[in-house]
């Protein structure tokens, strides 16, 4: 029995095998990527038994993606449409320490999610529904989706996770902001940029100010990620903030996935805000230590080897 659920897009990942113009790539390996899934998949390596509900196409990156994430041991509520294709997301790193992902997800089988393909009997038993800012933005239908997962949610009595993610490439900031407000007012744990928390309440220097300004409109926790500086965070009333875990940085995509799955576990296990953080900031570093949207996400006895004193475990 799944104690979070969550919902949205997962697309297959094509990925370049060197660094360049994508243009001039000779190569590009073939993955999967979504950030609901991300979490999914962090939570459920960090031992939280997990629910992943989509949307795929009848197609070879479909069944590369329920593969994948039914090998992550998720349990998956997938709709497969014979109508439309998987969404495909292309990354490029133009730079060793720059890249860019571009998105083939117009008319996808991910952007026909509906309030059908939501199942109430997933919620029964469940702690946590986690949602972002994506899914809403892809179609009317999914906007709907996630309205009726909240909704059911809420007659369950479930906690309501909720990440910003803001994707400028499927709406702007103005449409985000009208489009995400009722969210941020019925969630429980909001999690944002500095950037993103603008969409919704003034900028602040001190992240922590901008923390207590987003619970201000309703959730009782809200968590600003701030990179390669750490995060912030109030939570009933409490305010916390953690440094950043250093490590050498191979690819950051999936990286805030990443930290919103260990701050979710340590959240159900019932640590402490400092604790939550620390976790969070170790399971955000540990992604972007490797290539790949989630491949890096660590096991609960892995959290301690970024600052282990020894370099062999024998």
């Amino acid at each position: 029995m799944a104690e979070v659920v969550t919902l949205g897009e997962t697309m297959a990942l094509l990925a370049p095998e060197r660094v360049g113009a994508l243009a001039h790539v000779p190569g590009m390996s073939l993955g999967i990527g979504g950030a609901e899934s991300n979490v999914a998949v962090g939570l459920r390596r960090l031992g939280v038994p997990t629910a992943w509900i989509g949307r795929v196409g009848d197609d070879p990156f479909g069944r590369r993606v329920l593969r994948e994430l039914r090998g992550e041991d998720l349990d998956v509520r997938a709709v497969v449409d014979a109508g439309a294709p998987t969404g495909l997301m292309v990354k490029e790193r133009r730079t060793a320490r720059t890249a860019g992902v571009w998105y083939y997800r117009a008319g996808s089988a991910g952007s026909r999610l509906s309030p059908g393909d939501v199942p109430d009997g997933v919620f029964r038993g469940a702690r946590l529904l986690h949602v972002t800012g994506i899914t809403p933005a892809l179609s009317a239908s999914a906007a709907d989706a996630v309205r009726h997962a909240v909704a059911v949610a809420g007659e369950h009595g479930l906690l309501v996770s909720f990440d910003v993610n803001l994707r400028t490439r499927l709406w702007s900031p103005a449409e985000a902001a009208e489009g995400l407000a009722w969210l941020v007012r019925e969630a429980d744990v909001v999690f944002a940029g500095p950037e993103e928390a603008e969409l919704f309440v003034a900028a602040d220097e001190d992240p922590l100010e901008v923390a207590a300004a987003l619970c201000a409109l309703g959730p009782s926790q809200a968590v600003v990620k701030l990179g390669a500086d750490g995060c912030a965070a109030v939570a009933d009333g409490e305010r916390a903030r953690v440094p950043a875990v250093r490590v050498d940085v191979v690819d950051t995509v999936g990286a805030g996935d990443a930290f919103v799955a260990g701050y979710l576990a340590e959240l159900l296990a019932g640590r402490p805000l400092a604790e939550r953080l620390r976790t969070a900031s170790a399971t955000g570093a540990f992604a972007c230590t490797v290539p790949g949207d989630w491949e890096g996400l660590p096991t609960r006895g892995e959290l301690g080897l970024l600052t282990a004193s020894e370099n062999v475990s024998r």
